[in-house]
């Protein structure tokens, strides 16, 4: 049987199935027949994206598996509906084209783009509720949900907020989108990308003799080809999220004409996040009913049988391109932990694409309450996870960084060596802390470094 027509056969499954499982990180709305309206109204909203793009994409981790593309997946931690902004979002786009420029020259090979924006509106907590001077309300779970501010009305789930995230989304992924088809991307001109600090950061001379090499071929190639090359005018690039509130993805699940099986069109690319990756959970439920590519996010209490129980729900039939795992375990936790899930899912011939989410595992508190991460336990995340998947005859296929085009301040080290004193000068994430445009720009070059290391070696 097909994956087409296995999606058209699955027992049981509807986008609102997974009500029958136990579903975690879910708000509790007040108000169940305001919910049930603004559902309703968000089902018959115009989708965010194609089938044709999920399955473009989805072609493309595939080819990533294969190890003739490398995926960068980027952006904030959590997106605030405030960060709608041209300028944020040119920003955002410009760091991660700078980023894939990068890749792209290092590696020589070409780099799957996706943005972790654009429907991040929502975030997993540790805890329902949050306590102030004997007060206790609900937390906050993103702009999606409800408010930061630590007042009753601000906490209270409000579902016309779901209403207005799709807005935000869709505005954020149509500016994207004319920038990238109005020529912001095109490889003729990567001076278009630059931001202001670009000739300040320590990293500046290096970036720019990659861009003037890159120039330099395609004027070279073109003078041979006695054309200009179209294909170097723009770039494929597609947006993800976490697929958290249930309730919310389900009414952006769709059948679309002349396909088979049903597409989340909120996104290209959802993923499961460690909190909510239960096997008898909600949350897989759902997700192994949509067509779309699905990662899940793997850390270091996760057992072999729990990812390979995962691995049969979401792909039984090994499709390529299909299932994503990415690793989270910590600088000091992957050597111990990432060998035998790595075995264990090549055992079984699984063909997932592995990908290294060096953020979260890596969080720490600053010592002046900040949480905060330090730019040589990402890269050192990044290094092992290298070397360990060549290592077990496995390969690494990408990366997942929080991260931002702003000049913030919120992770320690990198080339400017930031302390702890240095947090508190810019330091705007209302989550999680992100790199910023220096740190993330110096992450592709060691990368690249590395991959260039390993290759001598």
């Amino acid at each position: 049987m097909t994956p087409q027509n296995r999606n058209e056969l699955l027992p049981g499954w509807a986008p609102g199935s997974w009500q029958s499982r136990p579903a975690v990180q879910q708000p509790a709305y007040p108000d169940a027949a305001a919910l049930e309206q603004v559902l309703a109204e968000l089902s018959h909203l115009p989708p965010l994206v194609t089938s044709w793009e999920v399955n473009k994409l989805r072609a493309e981790l595939a080819e990533a598996q294969a190890g003739r593309r490398f995926v960068l997946q980027g952006g904030d931690c959590a997106e605030s509906f405030a960060d709608c902004e041209s300028t944020l979002i040119a920003n955002r786009l410009k760091v991660l084209l700078q980023m894939s420029l990068v890749l792209v020259h290092g590696l020589r090979k070409r780099v799957v783009r996706i943005g972790r924006f654009a429907g991040q509106y929502a975030k997993p907590r540790s805890a329902d509720t949050e306590t102030r001077g004997g007060v206790t309300l609900p937390c906050y779970r993103g702009d999606l949900v409800n408010l930061p501010e630590f007042t009753a009305a601000a906490r209270a789930p409000d579902p016309l907020r779901l209403l207005e995230g799709h807005k935000r989304s869709a505005m954020t992924m149509n500016f994207t989108r004319g920038l990238i088809d109005g020529g912001f991307a095109d490889l003729h001109h990567p001076e278009y990308w630059n931001l202001d600090w670009v000739q300040h950061v320590p990293h500046a001379n290096e970036y720019r003799e990659r861009v003037e090499a890159i120039g330099a071929s395609l004027r070279f190639f073109e003078t041979l080809a006695g054309q200009t090359v179209s294909d170097f005018n723009r770039v494929e690039f597609y947006t993800s999220h976490e697929a958290l509130l249930l309730c919310a993805e389900a009414a952006q699940t769709r059948r679309v004409p002349r396909q088979p099986g049903w597409y989340n069109l909120s996104t290209h690319f959802p993923w499961i996040g460690m909190r909510t990756a239960a096997v008898d959970g909600a949350h897989v439920e759902y997700c192994r009913g949509i067509r779309n590519p699905i990662g899940i996010k793997i850390g270091p209490a996760m057992s072999a049988e729990w990812v390979l129980q995962l691995c049969e729900m979401l792909d039984p039939e090994r499709e390529p391109g299909r299932l994503s795992l990415i690793h989270r375990m910590g600088a000091g936790k992957i050597a111990g932990h990432l060998p035998g899930l790595i075995d264990a899912v090549r055992a079984k011939g699984h063909p997932v694409l592995w990908l290294c989410d060096p953020m979260h595992g890596n969080t720490q508190t600053a010592g002046n309450g900040l949480k905060t991460r330090a730019f040589s336990d990402i890269l050192s995340e990044i290094e092992q996870a290298f070397a360990i998947h060549a290592g077990c005859g496995s390969r690494l296929g990408g990366v997942h960084l929080e991260l931002t085009g702003e000049d913030v301040t919120e992770c320690l080290g990198g080339a400017r060596d930031l302390n702890e004193l240095d947090l508190e000068r810019a330091y705007r994430s209302a989550v999680d802390p992100r790199l910023n445009y220096e740190q993330a720009l110096e992450l592709a070059l060691r990368i690249v470094s590395i991959k260039g290391a390993a290759a001598e070696g």
